[in-house]
């Protein structure tokens, strides 16, 4: 890496049209789990104006009939539409003149079963043409994991402080003292870096709704003295900082309003921020047996515990699938060249493979993710939360015990 170089990462708030329809996706996956842990879900949601669409495979095997064979209507389980409008409500889609509302958003459901053809690769019995009776994987792809020293968190910098600045927006709009702030918010911070080290926050945008009858003299006041200097640290902040607050200078219209929003189109914000790679699968309304999430969620836990091991200071680990297949293609970790205590990136690699199985079902198993916990990973990151299972540093005994 370059001796001196500036690096940016942003964030997008709850109210944001794409974290909108991740928040609504998120919410049916929780509520099939809540029926039933075996659920089967890839919920897509599209939002614009005052409409939501949401559509995708789900299958819930609870709701099958042994006896008839028959299935239960999905909309008999749950109230899909009660699901998508207290998500709205939660995110704060309340406001009188919200053309996008809890309370009156036209609802488009096309939900269907899932694909027999994939449930046969993910299944843990035996189908023609398949070659193991394991559960495999439900699709092909790539997934990185990654962690370093640079945050509490174990996280890159300029990803934790956008996620920050997010977070304390969101928690001053719902506490209801700054009644000029609306649902729609970004945020995104510079921070540069000298020998590999961050040492200063060279600028900081954040973009937010708001009424129209406020000043853009006030919200920029306001967001650098309550929200800016209250999340990043000052020894972070200088006299040089330059201060973006909703540069175009008005914001009244947001939301699904202004502007569409798919579920999965912020995959970066969910991760590292650009920092680390990023195989291309989103997260949100799928449930664990698509490893587009599982197995980012575990290549997270992997490269957390490399770090939190003091095996590395940067950590990056890459592994693939096949559809159907259950062990993966290949498993790489890469350390950057700060590897520590003398070990080599295919040492560890070795002690890796050794404490952790990266099958689909022993991941599921190892984290425990056959259960209602996505609507917590939605926004503010995927990554850096506690609570969290796959941020946990349960593995770094067994892994210095492998590397003795």
């Amino acid at each position: 890496m370059a001796k001196s170089f500036v690096f940016s990462s942003e964030s997008v708030g709850e109210g944001h049209p794409d974290k909108v329809a991740d928040l609504i996706s998120d919410s049916v996956l929780d509520a099939c789990l809540t029926i039933d842990k075996t659920s089967r879900v890839a919920c897509e949601t599209f939002v614009k104006s005052n409409v939501v669409v949401v559509g995708g495979e789900i299958t819930i095997p609870k709701l099958q009939d042994k006896r008839t064979g028959k299935t239960r209507a999905l909309e008999e389980a749950i109230n899909i539409g009660k699901v998508i409008r207290d998500a709205i409500r939660d995110i704060g889609y309340t406001n009188d003149d919200d053309v996008f509302h809890a309370d009156t958003v036209f609802i488009n459901n096309y939900l269907t079963a899932q694909s027999a053809d994939i449930a046969q690769g993910v299944d843990a019995k035996k189908a023609k043409g398949k070659k193991t009776a394991e559960q495999g994987a439900g699709d092909q792809g790539i997934m990185f994991g990654y962690a370093c020293t640079e945050t509490p968190e174990l996280m890159p910098t300029p990803i934790m402080f956008a996620h920050r600045l997010g977070r304390e927006l969101t928690k001053i709009r719902k506490s209801g003292k700054v009644p000029w702030l609306r649902p729609d918010a970004k945020s995104q911070v510079s921070v540069r870096y000298e020998d590999d080290k961050p040492v200063e926050v060279v600028n900081v945008v954040i973009s937010t709704q708001h009424t129209a009858s406020v000043e853009h003299a006030t919200i920029e006041k306001y967001l650098i003295e309550n929200v800016v200097k209250k999340v990043i640290p000052a020894k972070m902040l200088n006299k040089n900082t330059e201060y973006l607050i909703n540069p175009t200078g008005r914001f009244v219209i947001g939301g699904p309003q202004g502007d569409s929003g798919l579920t999965g189109r912020k995959i970066i914000v969910d991760t590292y921020g650009g920092w680390g790679r990023h195989g291309g699968g989103a997260f949100s309304g799928k449930d664990p047996s698509k490893v587009d999430r599982s197995a980012a969620y575990m290549g997270r836990w992997v490269a957390k515990n490399i770090v939190a091991a003091g095996l590395a200071t940067h950590v990056e680990i890459q592994f693939a699938y096949a559809i159907g297949h259950p062990q993966p293609v290949s498993v790489r970790v890469e350390t950057f060249g700060t590897a520590l205590l003398g070990l080599s990136d295919e040492k560890i690699t070795e002690a890796v493979n050794t404490v952790f199985s990266f099958k689909p079902a022993d991941i599921v198993s190892q984290l425990n993710l056959l259960r209602p916990i996505y609507r917590q990973t939605t926004n503010y990151g995927h990554f850096g939360k506690n609570g969290l299972p796959w941020e946990q540093t349960n593995k770094v005994a067994a892994l210095k015990a492998v590397l003795k």
